[in-house]
This record gives C-alpha cells, sequence and structure tokens, in this order.
C-alpha cells in the first residue's frame, strides 16, 4: 500500500485525521511540517501564491518523507487537475463545489477513462515508468482523493446529493465562506453552526472541515466530523512566537518593576 491509498483508505473509512494548510511555497516547509505528526498536509493553492512547478518541488519534498499532500486548487480545471496529481498528489481539494453535476464532473477529471484524466506512464504518480500500465490503472483511483468543500447555499441545499456522487471521498465545510456567503460576519453563528453540524452527519461519505487551532475538536467529531483541518504553518508559527514573546516580557517587565 502506497502512502496515497494508506491516506485514502483511512478517509473512506472515516478514520480520525488530523492536517493544517501549508501557505508557503518553499519545499522546507513541507520537510519540517512533515515531522509534526501531521496525517496529511493541504496545499492551499487557491489563497496562497502556487504554480505548477512550485507544487511539483513541495510534491517531491513530500514523497521522500512519506507525507500525503492533498492540494486545494485554485481552479478544477482540467489541466490543473492533471498535472497536480501526475505530481503525486494524494488528492484535490476543490472549492465552492454546489451541484451533483458538478460533483460527478470532477470525479470523471480524477479517473482514468473516457473523457476523463489523460495518461501518462512516464509521471511520478506512475513512478516513472516503473509500474506497468495494466497496475496503474487499477491502482490510480485507491490513490487519489476527491474533496468537495461546500461553503455555498446551493451546496448546503445539494450537499447530501453531492456526497452520493460516485468518486466523493469527502465533503469539506469551509465556514469561512459559508458564513459570508448567507450574510453572516461571524463565522461561528448558530445558523452557521447548525448548517455545519447537518453538513458532518451526512452518512454517504467522509465529512470535514476547517478549524483554528483553539477549537476543540471532539464536538465536531461527535456529530461525524472525522476530516479536520487545523490552522496553517502561518497560524502555528504566529502563536507559537507570541507565546515565546509573551512569557519574554513578562519576565522583563517583572525584572524593570523590581529595579
Amino acid at each position: 500500500m502506497t502512502v496515497n491509498s494508506d491516506f485514502k483508505a483511512k478517509l473512506v473509512a472515516k478514520e480520525p485525521l488530523l492536517g493544517t494548510f501549508i501557505k508557503t511555497p518553499h519545499p522546507i516547509i513541507i520537510e519540517i511540517m512533515a515531522h509534526a505528526g501531521f496525517d496529511f498536509l493541504v496545499i492551499d493553492a487557491e489563497h496562497a501564491p502556487f504554480d505548477r512547478t512550485t507544487i511539483d518541488m513541495m510534491l517531491i519534498a513530500a514523497r521522500a518523507e512519506g507525507c500525503p499532500i492533498i492540494v486545494r486548487v485554485p481552479t478544477s480545471s482540467p489541466d490543473w487537475v492533471l498535472n497536480i496529481l501526475d505530481a503525486g498528489a494524494a488528492g484535490i481539494m476543490v472549492p465552492h463545489v454546489e451541484t451533483a453535476a458538478q460533483a460527478q464532473a470532477l470525479a470523471q477529471s480524477v479517473t482514468y477513462g473516457p473523457g476523463g484524466r489523460g495518461f501518462a506512464g512516464t509521471s511520478r504518480a506512475a513512478e516513472y515508468a516503473r509500474r506497468p500500465l495494466a497496475e496503474h490503472l487499477a491502482r490510480a483511483r485507491d490513490e487519489v482523493s476527491l474533496i468537495c468543500q461546500i461553503e455555498d447555499p446551493d451546496g448546503v441545499i445539494n450537499h447530501a446529493e453531492i456526497a452520493a456522487v460516485d468518486g466523493v471521498d469527502a465533503l469539506f465545510i469551509g465556514r469561512a465562506d459559508l458564513a459570508v456567503s448567507h450574510g453572516y460576519s461571524d463565522f461561528f453563528a448558530p445558523e452557521v453552526a447548525d448548517m455545519t453540524t447537518e453538513i458532518l452527519g451526512n452518512t454517504d461519505t467522509a465529512t470535514g472541515l476547517y478549524c483554528p487551532p483553539t477549537e476543540e475538536l471532539g464536538p465536531l467529531q461527535a456529530v461525524g466530523g472525522s476530516l479536520f483541518v487545523v490552522g496553517s504553518e502561518h497560524s502555528l508559527m504566529t502563536s507559537g512566537g507570541l507565546s515565546l514573546s509573551q512569557k519574554f516580557n513578562a519576565v522583563r517587565s517583572a525584572k524593570e518593576t523590581l529595579k
């Protein structure tokens, strides 16, 4: 079993999985964060400055560290999906999925076959031609996870139909966009919490969401969530640095008071 297929097996089995967003386009970040104990990492190509070459370099680092990588794509165009999967990603996270038809098109784009993912036997995903064609075609879909983000009114209305699409492996709630798209400025408004609970409780597929580092995950897991992306390397660096500076400043202030 490969790293990617192991991740997908755990995802579809709804085992609790912990990851974080990566927003810095440099492979050293992957090397560092891969040692932090996360089950997976998410390259945020939607909101951070990643291009095809940068993502490729980060996936090389991830492969060396044995760390599964999901890429949140800025667009679900076939060229983006193809390049990311050929580079060896464990899957894609697609923002703003609103209908079952959209989900069906995405499922086709990550699957070899008529109208689907283009084949290249010399890609990293195909182990640079070391994997026989028949074997690669048979194993490829077991190594690719499709995660659909629910963050719009129509997505909420249609989330059960989206989850039921063959090939959709998880629903992922973006509470920030979910709140904004419904006219709320509070990401934890009761109405947003109700929608979140409903989607997390879907039984057709795994479900999960983004959480700030301070949020308790137990209640979210209790209502059905299993895929948790907590903070990013930016927020973790900020909180770690802030904690250190606050402790130092407290000691410095105490010494100055004694003068």
